[in-house]
């Protein structure tokens, strides 16, 4: 009988087959990588550990090419090769402090730091201008002897006073709700700040000028000012720029100067612009060797302070100077995301005022270098000789970290890290084997028993 099997017996149903599913693509390590990433950037103290780690790393190498780039003018100078290095390096251990007491103070001493620091800053701006008090240097009276071979130059102080007064001004204003007229958006911030301005301008320090400006549009910017307001600011900013420019002979000789090939190409002499671009262009792609620079030999002026990213290019090459821009693009990103993600008008606007700062500064200087801008004489922030400017924005860099710690996530998870000191051994003596050891600091250690009574 058709259908039947051998046995009698009815044939077994057979399983209906399971459609055959497209094997699972194997996973791409270019996407696994892409997705570790992304969890990095994600996790609570990814800014922390950028601010940190790119500041510690910038101020480190900016000392080895301080002491580079500084013997030649040292001996010039009938002075020990380390002299500018151990002056550097003394600043260096001062500004450490100043950020570790930074980064330990929370917001509330910062706001209170604002108004006497504006003060004092105001202050030593003018005794500048004082005969007999004030010095000048490279024809900017900007400087107040503090003794022995140490300068201070006041207008590096005005940068921080700014960003802290402004920071806590605005915040004021915020939490009043006034910030919607116009008037109590640019008063007292605007008068201020041109107070400042007016005092740096005495000292014809025009570089230190366009670093306070942008601080101020800065502060304005994450206010949210209306785009009338802040066009009408920035309209008014630069007639005046233009204005002191176009009076200033050596002013217009450093404008003339942008893209120049060759020290005599044009009416004015470019010998530091261009020299700068024969660093950058003899240093290849990994450099001639730390301390081989040819150009710092007296070719190139100021080559351990405004131009120092140029014996950087000579010596480290192409892959030096691009480690050093990654490390102020790391630095500029931790601290847009900690003035991103606080809920803090003060702390958004204090970091919003620092991120700015360094971040203004480090393009100026290094679009002089490169032959893009007019060379504005500010240093490499971090990086560039001189103490004045140094400890400010160190103690800024604690104000970043001292942020971004304050962070409730990051809070949180600075909590939950294991100490590495305090941690009990596994072992030990019989006594006390069976006792649990402590996590964090914060955990009090297990009572023991000692015996006594």
């Amino acid at each position: 009988m058709a259908g039947s099997s051998r046995t009698g017996r009815p044939p077994a149903p057979r399983m209906p087959r399971r459609p055959a599913t497209a094997r699972a693509p194997r996973d791409n390590p270019v996407r696994r990588l892409v997705l570790r990433a992304r969890r990095a950037w994600d996790r609570p103290l990814t800014a922390y550990y950028l601010i940190l780690g790119a500041s510690a790393l910038i101020t480190v190498l900016g000392l080895v090419m301080v002491y580079s780039a500084s013997q030649i003018k040292a001996l010039q100078l009938s002075l020990p090769g380390s002299y500018f290095f151990r002056k550097q390096f003394l600043a260096v251990l001062i500004g450490a402090a100043l950020l570790l007491l930074a980064a330990r103070m929370p917001s509330r001493l910062h706001r209170a730091l604002a108004y006497p620091l504006l003060a004092v800053t105001v202050f030593l701006m003018v005794l500048v201008q004082v005969p007999g008090i004030g010095m000048s240097v490279n024809g900017n009276q900007n400087w107040i002897s503090v003794g022995g071979p140490f300068q201070l130059q006041p207008s590096e102080f005005g940068k921080l006073a700014l960003v802290l007064w402004g920071a806590d001004l605005i915040a004021r204003k915020q939490e009043k709700r006034l910030l919607n007229q116009w008037k109590h958006m640019l008063v007292p911030l605007v008068p201020a700040a041109f107070l400042l301005l007016g005092l740096i301008m005495l000292g014809r320090d025009m570089g230190t000028a366009i670093i306070l400006t942008a601080i101020l549009f800065g502060l304005l910017w994450l206010a949210g000012a209306p785009t009338r307001l802040f066009v009408g600011v920035l309209a008014v900013a630069g007639l005046i720029g233009a204005l002191l420019i176009g009076t200033s002979e050596n002013r217009m000789d450093r404008l003339s100067c942008i893209g120049a090939t060759e020290p005599q190409s044009g009416p004015n002499d470019c010998w530091q612009a261009v020299h700068g671009i024969y660093a950058l262009a003899s240093g290849g792609l990994f450099g001639s060797g730390l301390g081989a620079s040819v150009e710092k030999w007296g070719q190139l002026p100021e080559a351990h302070t405004d131009f120092i990213f140029a014996v950087t290019g000579e010596e480290l090459g192409l892959a030096g100077t691009l480690s050093v821009l990654a490390l102020f693009a790391a630095l500029g990103y931790a601290g847009i995301r900690v003035a991103g993600r606080t809920e803090d008008p003060f702390v958004r606007y204090a970091a919003g005022g620092v991120t700015t700062w360094i971040t203004a500064q480090a393009v100026i200087n290094i679009g002089a270098v490169l032959g893009l801008l007019p060379i504005a004489g500010v240093p490499l922030p971090l990086f560039s000789y001189g103490g004045s400017a140094l400890l400010p924005t160190m103690f800024a860099v604690g104000l970043l970290i001292a942020f971004a710690r304050e962070d409730p996530a990051a809070r949180t998870a600075l909590a939950m890290r294991q100490p590495r000191f305090g941690r009990k051994r596994a072992g030990g003596s019989g006594q006390n084997r069976g006792l649990r050891s402590w996590n964090t600091m914060r955990r009090r250690a297990p009572a023991r028993s000692s015996g006594e009574r």
